[in-house]
């Protein structure tokens, strides 16, 4: 049967791009790696998309303006973004939830705590894999073929033009339009070990073990222009107790903003209160990935308890903090010390987790900027965190119509993208929680659309 649209990768912006070009009148076949019982790539441990809109609905609280949340964007990247992009991305994030919605995926109400994303954010309810099971059963009630275990590794062009994908146990299957949404490549060690050397063996990976950037790693050997530094990615402090792969959303540390951080020598390495946590939480697996031995120690005490949603994995816990110095194997004089300046340097403030408070240090080698309290209250306790990947931002460059744009700066007609594989246009560095799913969202509508146009007419 001939092929209009082949879409490789079954995550959420390959779904996105299948429906939507199957909605536009095209015949089309996702390939997916893994097996189904592992299907969804990333987007099975995402759970909510950063959503632009003008007034309160049932998901979202106040407004969020486009304005707001490009500042925000530029911030968190440093203005390493292409503003063309961002502001198409932006713009049709107001789209996504009703999108969703009409295919079967559910939200829930706006979350409070120390997230503060119930104003910005969507949350999926069931988290990611309720979404994409949704999005599976939406393509296949539409007739989009779907194939598991099938990794594509060949791909034929012809001038920049897409002819066919070679898969793992020799099928060519061709088709007049190519959706590439396999991902970045994060999953393979070997390339993140190029990149990054040594420590990377260190480095714990978030999600799928499917996303090695095969694809990627062959459309830039064709000619495919990249976009991002191989070194930026998505990259959180973690449980060091995760497994190496899959450990997903529930191995996050988020009580970071509300105690110090301190490496194997018990020294703080970076202001804990720098912003709100949503806007600097993926700062920290690089921070920590430039420690010995790649890890460090998150310390609270009884006062922050309540205050974040938990790793799934328990913290050491102590009733002084000589005891948790020994629990953990560092120093317990260093820590003592540590905890013993930074407490002295505390100023009068009122505390307030929700937002950018006056609780702060003065006089330290590095101060913490807000939430600072005294840790003092027992029983104490030590997170364990290593540097976690979530996804790299090399990719491919696009335009605004998400084809990819080859060496010579000219468009691919027949090629489009979506997903991880070109956020790197959005987010050259640094992250901005709920973009991800956004950019997906957004280039997977795109790319199902344009790439139906191309290969129906």
């Amino acid at each position: 049967m001939h092929n209009d649209v082949l879409v490789i990768g079954g995550g959420h912006a390959g779904l996105t791009a299948a429906i939507t070009a199957a909605e536009n009148g095209a015949k089309v076949l996702l390939l997916e790696a893994s097996p189904k019982n592992m299907r969804g790539g990333n987007s099975r441990h995402t759970r909510d998309l950063r959503i632009m809109h003008h007034q309160p609905t049932k998901v979202l609280t106040d407004i969020y303006p486009a304005k707001e949340y490009w500042d925000d964007l530029v911030r968190v990247t440093n203005g390493q973004t292409n503003k063309h992009l961002a502001y198409l991305t932006i713009r049709n994030s107001a789209n996504n939830v009703k999108w969703l919605q009409q295919h079967g995926v559910c939200f829930q109400p706006p979350l409070k705590g120390t997230l503060q994303l119930g104003r910005t954010n969507a949350f999926l309810l069931g988290g990611g894999k309720a979404m994409i099971n949704a999005l599976y059963h939406s393509a296949e009630l539409l007739g989009v073929q779907i194939r598991y275990d099938s990794t594509v590794t060949m791909l034929t062009l012809d001038e920049n033009h897409f002819v066919e994908a070679i898969l793992e146990n020799g099928q060519t299957i061709e088709a007049s339009a190519l959706i590439v949404a396999s991902g970045g490549f994060e999953a393979n060690r070997e390339w993140l070990e190029k990149i990054w050397g040594k420590i990377a063996k260190n480095f714990i990976i978030r999600g799928t073990p499917y996303n090695r950037g095969l694809i990627l790693k062959q459309l830039l050997e064709k000619g495919a222009k990249q976009v991002g530094n191989p070194k930026q990615c998505h990259a959180v402090a973690i449980d060091g107790c995760a497994p190496l792969f899959d450990g997903g959303i529930v191995s996050r540390v988020d009580c970071i903003t509300l105690g110090i951080v301190v490496n194997k020598h018990a020294k703080r390495f970076y202001d804990e209160g720098e912003d709100l946590w949503p806007k600097r939480y993926a700062i920290w697996g690089h921070l920590v990935a430039q420690q010995p031995d790649q890890i460090a120690y998150v310390i609270i005490d009884a006062k922050s308890e309540k205050m974040f949603i938990p790793s799934a994995f328990p913290p050491k816990t102590a009733n002084t903090l000589l005891e948790l110095a020994q629990k953990i194997a560092i120093d317990p004089d260093a820590l003592l010390k540590t905890v013993h300046e930074y407490n002295a340097s505390i100023q009068p403030g009122t505390f307030n987790h929700t937002k950018l408070d006056n609780c702060h240090t003065q006089n330290l080698a590095i101060n913490k900027t807000h939430w600072a309290r005294t840790i003092d209250t027992p029983p104490f306790k030590a997170y364990l965190l290593r540097p976690g990947i979530t996804f790299t931002y090399l990719g491919v460059t696009v335009n605004d119509k998400a084809q990819i744009i080859m060496a010579d700066d000219q468009p691919s007609k027949n090629i489009f993208a979506a997903g991880e594989i070109m956020a790197g246009n959005v987010l050259a560095e640094g992250y901005l929680a709920g973009t991800g799913l956004t950019i997906g969202a957004v280039f997977g509508r795109i790319a199902g659309k344009e790439a139906a146009q191309y290969a129906t007419n």
